[in-house]
């Protein structure tokens, strides 16, 4: 049995309520309730492998719309105790799913300004989000395996949260497509 994740039911509005092979999870938005659903989800049964969809921001003009897989992820919301940004005190700067892929910079924060832009840019982020470093952390905790798949689904400069919301429904029905193929479902 695989695990579907979201953080967001909007993100999952094109999916069938039910998909064989597959248990549904939708944690709500940050790495705070990233982190709690999924350890409550893994802490109650056991998952062949966690699949990840949802939308983010792209941070760098280089970075096509479209899906995604994720390699990496980082958080751009931290500093240590020395004031460097993206470092954490207690966790790694940089968490790996094992597959290839893009760079998530993953914070706290909706992402539409260019400062923030940046800042994220910096630390080689190039689409930004608000959960993916925690859902990497507690698949690594567990011991499964995980794929995180993101569709552009906006550019992550002023007005994006606008953008956002009129945008959802069709990343929505790109993800379902790209779980068709990619699951033969």
């Amino acid at each position: 049995m695989k695990l579907l994740v979201a953080a967001l039911a909007s993100e999952l509005q094109a999916f069938p309520a039910e998909i064989d092979g597959f248990d549904r999870l939708v944690t709500g938005p940050g790495k705070l309730m990233a982190t709690y659903g999924l350890t409550r989800a893994l802490d109650a049964a056991v998952y062949d492998e966690i699949i990840v969809v949802g939308t983010a921001g792209a941070v760098s003009d280089a970075i096509a719309t479209g899906i995604h897989d994720v390699s990496s992820a980082i958080q751009h919301d931290v500093q240590d105790l020395d004031g460097t940004v993206g470092q954490h005190v207690s966790l790694p700067a940089r968490l790996e799913t094992g597959r290839a892929g893009v760079t998530i910079a993953t914070g706290d924060i909706f992402v539409d300004d260019v400062d923030a832009v940046a800042r994220i840019t910096s630390l080689g982020g190039v689409l930004v989000d608000m959960e993916t470093y925690a859902f990497v952390w507690v698949a690594q905790k567990f011991g499964v395996p995980i794929r995180v798949v993101r569709v552009v689904s906006d550019r992550a400069q002023d007005g994006a949260t606008q953008v956002w919301d009129e945008v959802v429904a069709a990343c929505s029905a790109q993800l379902w497509d790209f779980m068709q193929r990619e699951y033969s479902l």
